[in-house]
């Protein structure tokens, strides 16, 4: 990594800086970022009519402490200079042009991470974004972050999952934006003025879900006097760990949106679909991802049996109680992954405690991935609204319906005349509501999931100490 010395002043030099969140200017830069993102309304325009606007003067003031702080801190990123100067360009040209909503399709074309895939290089990434799972607003965010990409994790990806775009990735610093529950950076977040033919990168921060899933799962295991495998127990209690599953798991996952029958991608079709066929793509992706840790674990990757526990744990436990209800797709896979184990007697619910067979838990887990990859194989001969009651018959199999439910009385309750697209409009928001089991460990969780807002690897680490 290239070191830089940073002048101040008469004073001489402080030592070397290899890091960015240690350059004087970083905090420059996460200042002043922080001031103009109050100023900006929904589409990332500053509105100097608006009650409570700045002077234009001081917004120009403020993204040229921006720029200026790119500057200086890009020498630290010399693999990322095309960007930055592409950067600096979009951010004077939004200012010059009144703060309209902002374009940085120059700069975010000039952005490859995937192309440099190196273990701990560093990024400094600002952009006008909205965060998923985090703030809906495209306001200007800034984010230091470092690339995970272990030489065991290349080879698998090289060898076994090609993944070409796929980014792990862990946070260094960052504005408010990622002060949230948002753990990934995608570029289809971006303001810019038109979609790019193709998106070259994907990221997803694995120390904010891997510190997420460590405190969660400790809570519910708790809760449910639920007792791990040794092995299991020890993965829990390591971030290091936890990490290298969750990496492992995101590049399977993601790459298995592009694989198989019917595949889609939630994030990049223009398309409307009930929820559930969401649910059931999300899921179907964290089986494959499952279903390949068995295959690894026998070929004795070390990561293969920690990504199976962090599949099951993460579904089971954090996935359904986390959001609100409306059209919650991720935590209806969470369900349904949990009523499938119970019906076919891998978990129990007795005494008040949770039991897991462990042996028959990658059996049978892998039988569900078996079923959803069956309703998509035989997807491909039946009309869009047909594949679509299929999806709700597997997972009304195993979750109850919303008693109120049009879908569940069948094609004769709906106004078949109308496009599928339409039919959506009859789907309930909540249409597969909590169990009693999942209601009473979302009051007992919910302030466990409230606390991992805006968590990573240190703050996880200084709360339990």
């Amino acid at each position: 990594m290239t070191e830089i010395l940073v002048q101040v002043g008469a004073e001489g030099h402080v030592p070397p800086v290899s890091r960015v969140v240690e350059h004087p200017a970083w905090p420059v830069l996460k200042d002043a970022v922080e001031q103009i993102r109050p100023w900006q309304s929904k589409d990332g325009s500053i509105d100097f009519d608006r009650e409570g606007a700045p002077a234009r003067e001081d917004a120009e003031a403020a993204v040229r402490r921006v720029t200026g702080a790119v500057e200086e801190l890009s020498p630290l990123l010399p693999h990322d200079a095309a960007y930055h100067r592409a950067l600096v360009a979009d951010l004077r040209r939004w200012a010059d042009g009144g703060f309209q909503v902002p374009d940085f399709l120059d700069s975010l074309l000039a952005f490859q991470p995937a192309a440099h895939r190196a273990d701990g290089l560093q990024h400094l990434v600002v952009f006008p974004m909205y965060t998923q799972n985090g703030n809906p607003d495209r306001n200007l965010e800034a984010v230091v972050l470092r690339m995970v990409w272990p030489d065991w994790l290349a080879e698998l990806e090289r060898t076994r999952y090609d993944n070409p775009l796929f980014c792990g990735i862990t946070f260094e610093d960052f504005t408010a934006g990622y002060d949230t529950n948002s753990a990934v950076l995608f570029p289809e977040t971006i303001a810019v003025r038109e979609a790019p033919e193709r998106f070259s990168w994907g990221g997803i921060f694995c120390d904010r879900e891997a510190a997420r899933f460590r405190r969660v799962t400790a809570a519910a295991v708790g809760l449910l006097g639920l007792e791990l495998p040794d092995d299991i127990a020890a993965m829990v209690d390591d971030q290091k760990r936890c990490e290298e599953a969750f990496v492992l798991w995101d590049m399977v996952h993601d790459r298995t949106h592009s694989h198989g029958d019917l595949p889609f991608d939630p994030f990049m079709i223009k398309q409307r679909q009930p929820f559930w066929m969401y649910g059931l793509e999300e899921l179907r992706c964290d089986l494959t991802a499952f279903k390949e840790a068995v295959k690894l674990e026998a070929d004795g990757v070390p990561q293969a049996r920690d990504v199976q526990y962090a599949v099951l744990f993460d579904r089971m436990f954090r996935f359904p109680v986390t959001g609100e209800r409306v059209r919650n797709y991720d935590g209806l896979g969470g369900q349904l992954l949990f009523a499938y184990l119970h019906k076919h007697d891998v978990v129990r619910w007795t005494d008040n405690k949770l039991s897991i067979d462990w042996e028959r838990a990658p059996q049978v887990t892998n039988q569900l991935c078996a079923e959803i990859e069956k309703l998509y194989r035989d997807g491909i001969d039946r009309p869009k609204l047909v594949h679509w009651f299929a999806g709700y018959e597997l997972v009304a199999a195993y979750l109850a319906p919303h008693p109120a439910s049009r879908w569940a009385k069948g094609p004769d309750a709906l106004d078949l005349t109308r496009p599928p697209r339409k039919l959506v409009d009859d789907v309930l928001p909540d249409e597969f509501p909590l169990s009693m089991f999942y209601e009473a460990l979302s009051k007992k969780l919910k302030n466990v999931i409230a606390s991992t807002k805006g968590i990573t690897a240190d703050s996880a680490e200084r709360v339990a100490a």
